[in-house]
């Protein structure tokens, strides 16, 4: 079993729902955790589908929420983003895109295929420099208030058993076949090198 905490990046794709209710739930449960986005803008929903509130990701999470307050404050109450911004807000000031970082971390958790595809993209496009593993899995979750909720807990779950096994290079091929089974969702994993 490892004594040092898992260093963990949950990543989707505007860092706003799904990256953030995960890094909520494990900063909370000891992970050194960070989360990003790796879209090229930030999209938030809008007052039809067709028109979402589009950001900068150097964009405050304050500063969204307020826009949206003075855009429309009662739909975005009841659709829960002012909810969430707030909730954001509280974990770090603004939205990150996962490209930009260079950080090195254990595990990399991404929230649907699209976004597992840009994150291995980015990491095998970087020159290697320490030949330190990475395993990068992909948990789809659907984009809504209560599947992140649910995908966080799942997230989470699957962190804390790998925290626990004596060797996760040799241990997380069973450990996902594991928790397929048990939840009902096909994970994609590889391993790759910084």
């Amino acid at each position: 079993m490892s004594t040092l905490p898992l260093r963990v990046a949950v990543v989707c794709s505007s860092n706003q729902n799904r990256s953030m209710e995960a890094h909520n739930i494990l900063n909370k449960r000891g992970f050194i955790v960070r989360s990003f986005g790796t879209g090229t803008h930030v999209k938030l929903p809008g007052p039809a589908p067709d028109k979402p509130n589009v950001y900068d990701f150097k964009t405050t999470y304050d500063q969204m929420y307020n826009d949206l307050v003075r855009k429309d404050k009662d739909l975005y109450t009841q659709n829960g983003i002012l909810h969430m911004l707030d909730r954001n807000k509280r974990i770090k000031p603004r939205p990150e895109r996962f490209q930009n970082c260079r950080d090195i971390f254990d595990l990399i958790l991404t929230c649907e295929e699209r976004v597992y595809d840009q994150v291995v993209e980015d990491l095998t496009s970087r020159e290697q420099e320490t030949c330190q593993p990475v395993h990068v899995i992909n948990v789809d979750i659907q984009d809504n208030l209560e599947e992140a909720t649910l995908g966080a807990f799942l997230i989470c779950e699957l962190c804390q058993c790998i925290q626990h096994t004596d060797d996760i290079d040799n241990d997380i091929d069973e450990l996902l076949q594991e928790f397929e089974e048990k939840s009902g969702r096909a994970f994609l994993h590889t391993v790759c090198f910084y």
